[in-house]
């Protein structure tokens, strides 16, 4: 099994997400999740729960990277994919993935859990 290089959580309130995108709508969808994290999370009658778990995971992402949103990094570079019948994984674009090769982060683990009021996420950057 590969190494484990960095870890990184992240918790979200729910209402929290809810309270932004009620104010911001789609300014605040587009500037933080990919087409793909939307269309997933906006589909569903839980979609703040979605979005707020989705937004855990880039937190948690950047706490691994030691960056934050410092160094040209954008919300986006950081996305949580999905097919149809396997758990959810972490894809990096642009300086996200640049960051994470320089450190030598080429796999990553993501757990993410949600209810009506709170979402987490936790993630593990692997070596090769």
């Amino acid at each position: 099994m590969p190494d484990p290089i960095a870890h990184g959580i992240d918790l979200v309130e729910v209402s929290r997400i809810a309270e932004i995108r009620a104010r911001h709508a789609d300014r605040f969808l587009t500037r933080v999740f990919t087409a793909q994290e939307r269309a997933y999370a906006l589909e569903s009658r839980n979609a703040d729960e979605r979005l707020a778990a989705r937004f855990a995971a880039k937190e948690a992402v950047m706490k691994a990277l030691a960056t934050g949103l410092a160094g040209g990094i954008n919300w986006t570079d950081v996305e949580v994919t999905r097919d149809n019948a396997g758990p959810p994984s972490i894809a990096l674009h642009n300086r996200a993935a640049d960051i994470a090769r320089d450190r030598g982060i080429h796999t990553w683990l993501i757990s993410l859990t949600h209810t009506k009021t709170l979402a987490m996420a936790s993630v593990i950057g692997l070596s090769q």
